[in-house]
C-alpha cells in the first residue's frame, strides 16, 4: 500500500516500556538536512551573495526553482515559558517601525542581487508576533515586498497570531493584505496549563477568531497545539483535542514540546517535576492522532493533520508533499529567502542564517551587508541524504531506484550500514524493508524522525543529540 493513501494510525503504540525507552531520544525535526546546528561561521556574507548571483544566473537560463519569502518580526509582549523561538520581549511598540527600516535595508540588498520583481509562490509572517506590529506597520511591510517582489496570484500568504493580539478588525485588514492564510497559537485550552506557561487565553476567544476568520474566507484557518506542556495530562489533553475540533481548522500543527532550559532562558521557569511522563506523552499523541482523525481529519505526518479537502491532504496523497523551515508544506522544492532577525534561508544548496541578535544585524546592515552569521554549503553526501531523509519524512517511503537514477549511487552498497539498522525498526514493526524501498509503516509515523536519524551521518558521527527536542 502507498503511504500517500495508507490509513493514519488511531491506536497508541503498542511497544514495550524498554522499546519507548530507547526510542526516546533527542532527534532533529528535519526541517532541513543538514540540520541547523551544522551551520558554520565560514559561510558569510560573500558567500551568500555568491549563491544568490548563482540563483540569478540560473534564472537567466530558465533553470532557478521557485521562491518563497519568510519575515522574521521578533517582538512580543510578554514571554510564554515554553517557547524557544528567538524573540525580543517589549512593550514598546515604537520598536516596530524601527524593525522595518532595518527590513527594507535586506530586501534593497536582495534586490541588489536577483533585481526586482523575483516571483514568490510563498509568503510567511512568523515570529515571536507578527501581530505585534500594527495595521499600518503590517500595510507597510507588504507595499515594500510588493514593490520588490511579485506576489503570485495564486501565492500561499500565511501569518501566525497570537489570539491576544488580534480581533475581527485586524483579520479584515489581513484579508484585505492579501493573507490567506492564518495560524493561531492554541497550544493548550486547559488553565492550568496556560498559567503554567504564562499564556492565557480562553476557548471562547480563540472560537470568536476562527469563526470571524471563517466569515472573511481565508483559505486557511491553522491550529497550533502543544503536547508535553507543564501540567498536562491525558485527560486534559483529550479536552483540549475535543475544543480544537469543534473550531474545525483546516489544518492542525502538533507539536512535541522540547524541554531544553540549558538553552533557552524563560523554559527555566517550567519545572520538570510538572511534565508529563514519556508513556503519557504517546499517550497523548495517540488520543491526538485517534481524535482529529474520527473527526474526518486527514493524518499529514508526525505533526500535521487535515482536513481532506485542504491543499495539504491533497498535495500528501498525490505525493507531493513537502517539507521547509516551518514544517510540511505544499510548496514543491524552491529557494526560500528568509529576512529578519535569526531568519534562515535556502538558495540552491546552501542554506544560511541571519545574526540572532537586533544589534548585530542592525551592523551588518549599517555596513552595507548581508546579516548573515552562519550557514553552509551542501556536499553531494548532504544532497543525496537530504532526497533520502525528506522521502522518509514526507511520503513515508523511499524507492532505492529514485535515488540511484537521480544521484547516481548504489543504495545497498553506499548506505549498507544505514540498512542494517533499520533491521531493529523493522524488528519493532516501525519499517519494512525490501529489496527496493524502505516503507515507514503505520506505527512507525509515530516515530518517523528516529527513522530518518539512521541516514543522518552528522548526527551519528558525533551523538551530539542533546541540543535537539526529544522524540516522544
Amino acid at each position: 500500500m502507498n503511504a500517500a493513501t495508507a490509513p493514519a494510525p488511531v491506536e497508541t503504540p503498542q511497544l514495550s516500556l524498554e522499546q519507548l525507552r530507547r526510542l526516546d531520544v533527542p532527534g532533529p525535526r528535519y526541517t532541513s538536512y543538514p540540520t541547523a546546528d551544522r551551520f558554520v561561521e565560514a559561510f558569510g556574507h560573500e558567500e551568500y551573495r555568491r549563491a544568490l548571483r548563482q540563483r540569478a544566473q540560473g534564472a537567466v537560463v530558465g533553470g532557478a526553482l521557485p521562491l518563497s519569502l519568510y519575515v522574521h518580526v521578533p517582538f512580543c509582549e510578554s514571554v510564554c515559558y515554553y517557547c524557544a523561538c528567538n524573540k525580543i520581549i517589549t512593550k514598546h511598540h515604537s520598536r516596530g517601525r524601527e524593525y522595518l527600516d532595518l527590513l527594507a535595508r535586506e530586501i534593497a540588498l536582495h534586490v541588489a542581487e536577483l533585481g526586482t520583481g523575483q516571483h514568490v509562490s510563498q509568503l510567511h509572517l512568523g515570529g515571536g508576533s507578527p501581530t505585534f506590529l500594527d495595521d499600518d506597520e503590517l500595510s507597510h511591510l507588504m507595499d515594500m515586498i510588493r514593490q520588490s517582489f511579485q506576489l503570485s496570484s495564486m501565492a500561499e500568504v500565511s501569518i501566525e497570531i497570537d489570539p491576544r493580539t488580534a480581533n475581527r478588525a485586524r483579520l479584515q485588514h489581513l484579508r484585505g493584505l492579501g493573507f490567506n492564510r492564518v495560524s493561531f497559537g492554541v497550544q493548550d485550552f486547559d488553565p492550568d496549563v496556560q498559567q503554567a506557561v504564562h499564556r492565557v487565553q480562553s476557548f471562547e476567544m480563540v472560537r470568536d477568531l476562527v469563526s470571524e476568520a471563517r466569515a472573511l474566507r481565508f483559505d486557511s484557518i491553522n491550529a497550533d497545539l502543544i503536547y508535553g506542556l507543564p501540567k498536562q495530562t491525558p485527560a486534559s489533553f483529550n479536552r483540549t483535542i475535543a475544543q480544537v475540533a469543534e473550531l474545525r481548522p483546516h489544518r492542525i500543527a502538533l507539536y512535541a514540546y522540547a524541554h531544553l532550559p540549558e538553552r533557552f532562558k524563560p523554559q527555566r521557569r517550567i519545572h520538570a517535576v510538572d511534565l508529563p511522563s514519556p508513556e503519557d506523552r504517546v499517550g497523548m499523541l495517540g488520543a491526538a492522532l485517534a481524535g482529529f482523525t474520527a473527526q474526518g481529519y486527514n493524518y499529514i505526518g508526525m505533526d500535521h493533520f487535515a482536513l481532506p479537502t485542504d491543499a495539504l491532504a491533497v498535495a500528501k496523497r498525490q505525493g507531493r508533499l513537502h517539507r521547509n523551515f516551518q514544517g510540511y508544506s505544499t510548496q514543491p522544492e524552491c529557494d526560500l529567502i528568509g529576512l529578519g532577525v535569526s531568519s534562515i534561508g535556502r538558495i540552491g544548496a546552501t542554506y544560511s542564517q541571519n545574526a540572532k541578535t537586533l544589534p548585530e544585524y542592525q551592523d551588518a546592515l549599517e555596513q552595507g551587508r548581508f546579516p548573515v552569521v552562519r550557514g553552509l554549503a551542501l556536499t553531494r553526501d548532504d544532497v543525496v541524504r537530504r532526497a533520502i531523509i525528506m522521502a522518509l519524512m514526507c511520503q513515508g517511503r523511499l524507492d532505492f531506484e529514485s535515488i540511484e537514477l537521480a544521484h547516481l549511487v548504489d543504495m545497498r552498497t553506499a548506505f549498507a550500514a544505514e540498512l542494517a539498522r533499520l533491521r531493529e525498526m523493522a524488528a519493532m514493526g516501525l519499517v519494512e524493508v525490501g529489496e527496493s524501498d524502505i516503507q515507514v509503516t503505520p506505527l512507525g509515523w509515530y516515530f518517523v524522525r528516529a527513522v530518518a536519524m539512521v541516514f543522518d551521518r552528522h548526527l551519528h558521527a558525533d551523538q551530539a543529540r542533546a541540543r535537539f527536542s526529544r522524540i516522544i
